[in-house]
């Protein structure tokens, strides 16, 4: 069967959706001890949240790249997740979405949720040909997030440590129990539709 090419697959329960984000030492743990992000984390930056966990393994070097050693696990209430996309704008021009470039880029201005499609990776973090969702959110939003929508936080660049070991021990595929099982996640038809997500 084969993946539409932009649909969001998520680890994710009734009532919750796990996300993913990478930061230093410093702001990571302090937020695994509070269950929420706390200072250093800065409220005033946009943040990106990732429901793909290869994704974020790509985008971290499954945590090694500077500034994003420690991988977090981040679930957030469902019904935050979905409010936050029916706000958002895409990072690019889409003339499917918007109707002009000048609509657009007002939108980009004004909008406190950006979203972007990137190609998927698979565990050797190669690009598939289908699309995966990133999430940034910034002003009142980020508050909402960290204060209403946060139910858990968990430090998984363990886990991160152990797939990439197995990957460089042998040429066989990752034992799925390793990966968090993501299947699509059920948008509304509307939310969808804002930020562009397809059924093929």
């Amino acid at each position: 069967m084969s993946v539409p090419y932009r649909q969001i697959r998520a680890a994710f329960d009734e009532q919750t959706v796990t996300v993913y984000q990478a930061y230093t030492p410093e702001i990571a743990a302090p937020a695994v001890a509070a269950g929420r992000f706390v200072p250093p984390f800065k409220r005033e930056r946009m943040t990106w949240i990732k429901p793909s966990f290869l994704w974020m393994m790509y985008r971290s070097g499954w945590a090694s790249k500077p500034g994003q050693e420690r991988v977090l696990a981040v679930r957030i209430l469902r019904g935050g997740f979905d409010a936050a996309l029916a706000q958002a704008c895409l990072s690019h021009y889409d003339r499917d979405l918007y109707p002009d470039r000048t609509t657009w880029a007002r939108l980009v201005r004004t909008s406190q949720v950006r979203v972007q499609w990137d190609p998927e990776r698979s565990p050797s973090l190669g690009p598939l040909p289908y699309r995966s969702l990133q999430v940034g959110l910034s002003g009142q939003v980020v508050d909402r997030y960290v204060d209403e929508w946060i139910v858990g936080i968990s430090d998984v660049t363990d886990q991160a440590h152990a797939i990439r070991g197995q990957l460089a021990a042998s040429d066989g595929p990752v034992p799925p129990d390793l990966l968090p099982a993501e299947r699509p996640y059920p948008l509304p038809v509307a939310i969808g539709a804002t930020i562009g997500a397809t059924t093929t």
